[in-house]
């Protein structure tokens, strides 16, 4: 290891340590020595070796706590600011970037908040879909897109082909109106210069089912012309979407779409036309054998 590269890691090992939570840098974490960052700081007439590195702790943990913020409005709104930079915090204290851009923050948000929802609170399935909701967002904004499949192409398909979706097209399934309500976030985002609004009580007990007619919400994330767009589908053309994703064959997909299905057998041809319909006018189905077109950086 070169000289350079050590200095390096030693001093960002020392900016991107957790601030205390008065936002200060801790100096009980940092020893002094040959190995720590305020060794290798040299103070000047103004600021000691202390002080001249809790400036940039402080601008790295300021535009970190920020750009996660951003990414997470919804997930704010339904737990409230307070609680949210609880879950921030902790969160980036024990998932700590590890890539060269900021936009991989919150990659983990999701599985961490099932592994701590006593600290996410008493809304925490809500919170949990709203986090995979946005971060499948983000997902789709950054994803490949692929050539469509042409008309010649589609209908050429046989029962035996298989087909490969969108790598843009995320789908999920939410336990309450999460898309609506994260849409009204960033109404509120808007309205009130760039801060949500924390959603009412009374609005998040609407969002949710009643318990005697729950049913999933099935959603399609995907982009069109670089504007994320979210998509309700029924539980038959999830399925049948789900499945043509894990590699199906079109028919051992559509057997597995319908085989729970309340829908005639009429009704459930004519239900596969439309969704393959629907499908390919929103180009979701690509050729897997062509290199992808086009790819946000």
């Amino acid at each position: 290891m070169t000289a350079l590269l050590e200095f390096q890691r030693t001093i960002a090992r020392a900016v991107m340590q957790p601030m205390s939570s008065r936002n200060n840098m801790k100096r009980g974490s940092l020893k002094r020595g040959t190995g720590d960052g305020i060794a290798l700081v040299k103070p000047n007439s103004r600021l000691s070796s202390f002080e001249r590195l809790e400036i940039y702790n402080r601008s790295y943990w300021s535009r970190v706590l920020d750009a996660f913020s951003e990414d997470f409005p919804g997930v704010r709104a339904v737990v409230g600011a307070k609680r949210f930079d609880q879950i921030r915090r902790r969160y980036l204290a024990d998932c700590p970037s590890e890539s060269f851009t900021m936009r991989n923050l919150g990659r983990n948000l999701a599985a961490w908040m099932e592994r701590n929802a006593a600290l996410v609170g008493a809304h925490h399935a809500i919170a949990l879909d709203m986090a995979r909701l946005e971060w499948a967002e983000i997902e789709s904004f950054d994803a490949a897109e692929c050539e469509r499949l042409s008309r010649a192409e589609i209908a050429s398909l046989e029962p035996t082909s298989r087909l490969r979706l969108q790598p843009h097209l995320r789908m999920m399934e939410a336990g309450c109106e999460v898309d609506t309500l994260l849409l009204e976030v960033r109404n509120s985002v808007q309205r009130r210069g760039g801060v949500p609004r924390t959603i009412p009580e009374k609005r998040i007990a609407l969002a949710k089912p009643a318990a005697s007619c729950a049913s999933p919400v099935y959603l399609a994330i995907h982009r069109y012309e670089l504007v994320v767009h979210y998509k309700r589908l029924d539980a038959e053309m999830f399925r049948l979407l789900r499945a043509l994703g894990q590699g199906a064959p079109i028919g051992d997909a559509i057997e597995i779409a319908y085989a729970e299905s309340s829908l005639t057998p009429e009704m459930c041809r004519q239900h596969v036309r439309e969704s393959f319909a629907l499908s390919a006018a929103l180009g979701w189905f690509c050729n897997a054998s062509r290199k992808e077109s086009r790819e946000l950086a």
